[in-house]
C-alpha cells in the first residue's frame, strides 16, 4: 500500500453526497461509542434508535442501515449530513480508506463515484497517514 505515498493525492469535498450512498445492503460501520453518541445527539431512546436506524452485520456489530435507495438516513435532501458533528469514523476518514489507497486503479475507480477526488490541492501525506492510523486502530 505504498502507491498513495508517492501519488500526491488530491481531494476537495464538493458536498455532492456520493460518499453517503451505496448499495441498499450496505451499512455504515459504527463502534458502540459512536452509536451511543449519535443516539444521544438525536435525543432518541435506545429502542427507537435501534429500530429506526440500525442493522446488525454478519459479525454482530451495529451499523447505520441505508435506505432502499442506498442513501444514508441522515443525508438530507440538500446532501448535507444531519449528524455531521458526531458522524462515524467511517465518514470522517473518507476517502482515506485502506482499500481505496491500495492502488491507483482502486483510487480512480472510486473517483468515478466521487467528484471531489483528484480535485483541489494535494492532501498532505501526514493527514492521510493519520486517517489510516485511525482506521487500523478501529480494526484491531
Amino acid at each position: 500500500m505504498t502507491f498513495y505515498r508517492r501519488a500526491g493525492l488530491r481531494f476537495e469535498c464538493t458536498g455532492c453526497g456520493a460518499c453517503c450512498t451505496g448499495a441498499a445492503d450496505h451499512e455504515v460501520a459504527l463502534t458502540p461509542a459512536e452509536r451511543d453518541t449519535i443516539r444521544a445527539f438525536l435525543g432518541l431512546s435506545r429502542a427507537w434508535f435501534r429500530r429506526r436506524y440500525l442493522v446488525r452485520d454478519r459479525d454482530g456489530r451495529d451499523g447505520i442501515r441505508l435506505g432502499r435507495d442506498g442513501r444514508c438516513p441522515f443525508l438530507g435532501n440538500d446532501n448535507r449530513c444531519g449528524i455531521y458533528r458526531v458522524r462515524p469514523r467511517q465518514c470522517r476518514t473518507y476517502p482515506w480508506w485502506p482499500e481505496l489507497l491500495e492502488s491507483r486503479a482502486a483510487w480512480n475507480a472510486e473517483a468515478r463515484r466521487c467528484e471531489g477526488m483528484n480535485r483541489g490541492a494535494v492532501v498532505p501525506l501526514a493527514r492521510i497517514e493519520r486517517s489510516l492510523k485511525r482506521e487500523r486502530a478501529e480494526q484491531d
